[in-house]
């Protein structure tokens, strides 16, 4: 398992529902093709869940 992941908003968080958009921001993830380098712990991988319909998710080394 990786230790950290790279995420990729493909589509955009505009009209998705508050608490979805709240989790792409906090990520770091504010427009479309935007990516983030992030911990692969649980609280990313959970983030990761509430905005799945919305990322790609990437291993990196």
């Amino acid at each position: 398992m990786a230790n950290q992941v790279k995420i990729t908003l493909v589509k955009s968080a505009v009209h998705q529902k508050p608490k979805v958009r709240n989790v792409a921001y906090g990520l770091g993830l504010g427009r479309v093709n935007s990516s983030v380098i992030r911990p692969n712990n649980d609280a990313t991988r959970g983030a990761i869940m509430k905005i799945a319909h919305l990322v790609t998710v990437e291993e990196v080394k």
